[in-house]
């Protein structure tokens, strides 16, 4: 972490591998994806920035990613394939309440709530994908955060990299994503 005015960096987790996914609104904490044991799993910790402690808030199967804060501060958003596939879940931000927060045929990674609270977006990729691969056809979607109106905004080649952190303006207003390729034209 490093002071916005410049100065000397901080080490937030001496282990690795970890990847830095979503701030607390608070400020007063992180939710990262890392793997700590030989299995090579990938859970969802949160640390707490004035003691250092870090602590393990996924336990089961499968692969945990992607978490990131409620507006609110209460939960925690990330996606899981302990399903099958990956899939957008929430917890309580102590890591109870673990559920998957709907379920389709996509492979669906990375999502967002808006600081503003109405909305929840995700990235998509086409069934039967493996991993979070690049140079993919891809779709965003927005939907509530209780997983309820579902919409796909667009679909482009992208992938890994095209909003894997935090992306939404402060306000709530809009969002920033990468694609690789071209925005692909709506089927008739």
């Amino acid at each position: 972490m490093l002071p916005a005015g410049g100065g000397k960096a901080r080490l937030i987790s001496p282990l690795a591998p970890s990847w830095w996914h979503g701030w607390s609104p608070d400020g007063r904490s992180l939710t990262y994806a890392a793997v700590r044991n030989a299995s090579r799993i990938i859970d969802i910790y949160v640390q707490d920035l004035a003691s250092g402690a870090e602590r393990r808030l996924t336990h089961a199967e499968g692969q945990h990613d992607g978490p990131d804060f409620s507006a609110d501060g209460q939960r925690i958003y990330f996606n899981c394939d302990r399903d099958g596939h990956a899939q957008i879940w929430v917890m309580d931000a102590d890591g109870c309440g673990q559920r998957r927060l709907f379920s389709d045929a996509c492979v669906n990674w990375f999502p967002h709530p808006s600081p503003c609270g109405r909305y929840l977006i995700w990235l998509s990729y086409p069934e039967g994908t493996k991993g979070h691969p690049a140079d993919v056809l891809v779709s965003i979607w927005i939907g509530t955060p209780d997983g309820g109106s579902r919409r796909r905004l667009t679909r482009f080649i992208g992938g890994q990299g095209t909003m894997n952190v935090p992306n939404w303006a402060p306000d709530g207003s809009g969002f920033a994503y990468m694609r690789y390729g071209p925005f692909v034209e709506e089927e008739t």
